[in-house]
């Protein structure tokens, strides 16, 4: 039997291949698995902007107290920090600061900055990580970093869609409810 200078028998180099493959394999799987939870938080995004477009435009009748409550939509519960985030986001109809962002969240959810030592730090973490959700697009505007929401940001047209597509549906907003008819959203 062959020995090598440290002492193995030539195995070693055939065993670091196969640790070798199974980091690559294991790579490739992560990377597919990240890109497809960025893909479900985008779908995620799309969804839950039609269904609270459409409770803007008929009523939070039309939605069931589970789906009130997945769209932080019920008055009797405070919603999340990152959820009040996208809150705003989605609502704003151009790109905001940190500040803006931080601004907004006084405004529209009084006292869930309190909890947070440093709100502007707190908002810059939650819009990074929607940044890599790919729900929320990041650039420069006039020097200063910005947010625009883009998760679903053509599902206007989808609302529009099923409006015109269901004559009645603005006259019966309940009859939407429990449909199995609801059309692939584009993300």
């Amino acid at each position: 039997m062959h020995m090598s200078a440290n002492g193995s028998n030539g195995n070693s180099h055939l065993n670091d291949v196969h640790v070798q493959e199974v980091c690559r394999s294991a790579e490739r799987e992560l990377t597919a698995l990240l890109q497809q939870r960025a893909d479900l938080m985008k779908r995620i995004g799309s969804i839950k902007q039609t269904l609270s477009g459409l409770a803007n435009m008929f009523g939070d009748s039309l939605l069931s107290e589970e789906l009130l409550t997945l769209l932080d939509r019920k008055t009797n519960r405070q919603p999340g920090f990152t959820r009040a985030c996208r809150a705003v986001l989605m609502a704003s109809p151009t790109p905001l600061g940190v500040r803006q962002v931080c601004e907004q969240l006084r405004r529209k959810f009084p006292g869930l900055l309190e909890r947070h030592k440093d709100p502007p730090a707190s908002v810059t973490t939650v819009l990074r990580r929607l940044v890599a959700y790919d729900e929320v697009r990041s650039f420069l505007k006039d020097g200063r970093r910005v947010c625009e929401w883009v998760a679903g940001r053509d599902d206007s047209d989808v609302v529009r869609m099923l409006i015109d597509a269901n004559n009645g549906l603005a006259d019966n907003p309940q009859s939407c409810r429990g449909s199995s008819h609801w059309p692939a959203l584009r993300t």
